[in-house]
């Protein structure tokens, strides 16, 4: 089998992230990452990690204390750890090959701030099948569910601890319906449009381990504000394209 071909792509702050034609990122986890803004004490888990993004763009800062990436998938984790070890983030960054259902003992359940997840976004059996093993992971929900991705959050968050996730809004109902099964009380939303007049193709939600009930909808975030990106895209996306340069 051929050997992926790695490249390093600059992310700011000096911060190179090491990517793969099969595992690399999208505009989605660089919303999440910014939706989900950790604390400086919080300590972090991204569950489904991949190449170890979400985690990468908060080490361009102060916070959180600590991440953890998991992710089932061997390349992911190499890459991630190649990410650790050439930005020198052994203090800040750990990466974690586990299934998500079999992390007891490897990492701390209840001790979380904060875990996120850039799931799988169709369910199995939905959708038309990609045709790499990595692609289908990433895709559809075949080595894990959105069940088990909420069961696994609740498991690892301490109380008050937040979950922040992204999805399709055709699965906004799923979502809510399994956070609160699983004590987890959705507290903020957010949509992603790419454009004023266009349909949401994003939504980004925040729930509370064992909060109480009431949900904020913040602003609807206009990826295009015509042509161009519009200001507050910018704002989110400006700190990456400028440490590319």
């Amino acid at each position: 089998m051929e050997q992926s071909i790695i490249k390093r792509e600059p992310i700011g702050d000096g911060i190179k992230i090491c990517v793969s034609e099969a595992h690399t990122f999208g505009t989605d986890a660089i919303l999440l990452a910014n939706f989900a803004a950790p604390r400086k004490t919080d300590t972090a888990c991204d569950l489904g990690t991949g190449c170890g993004i979400i985690p990468l763009l908060w080490c361009r800062g102060n916070a959180p204390k600590k991440a953890f990436g998991v992710d089932i998938q061997p390349e992911a984790i190499s890459l991630a750890e190649k990410s650790i070890e050439e930005n020198n983030l052994y203090e800040k960054f750990s990466a974690v090959l586990s299934d998500i259902l079999e992390l007891k003992g490897k990492l701390p359940f209840g001790s979380f701030q904060l875990v996120t997840c850039n799931p799988p976004y169709k369910a199995l059996g939905a959708g038309i099948k990609s045709k790499t093993g990595s692609d289908k992971i990433a895709r559809h929900e075949t080595a894990c569910t959105l069940e088990d991705i909420i069961s696994t959050a609740s498991r690892l968050l301490q109380t008050s601890g937040r979950l922040c996730m992204c999805n399709r809004p055709e699965r906004l109902a799923d979502m809510i319906a399994l956070m609160r099964k699983y004590k987890i009380e959705p507290k903020r939303m957010r949509l992603v449009c790419k454009r004023v007049g266009c349909e949401p193709w994003l939504v980004l939600l925040e729930g509370r381990r064992c909060g109480n009930s009431g949900m904020r909808v913040d602003p609807t975030l206009y990826v295009e504000d015509g042509e161009n990106f519009s200001k507050e895209m910018l704002e989110i996306y400006g700190s990456y394209k400028d440490g590319a340069k």
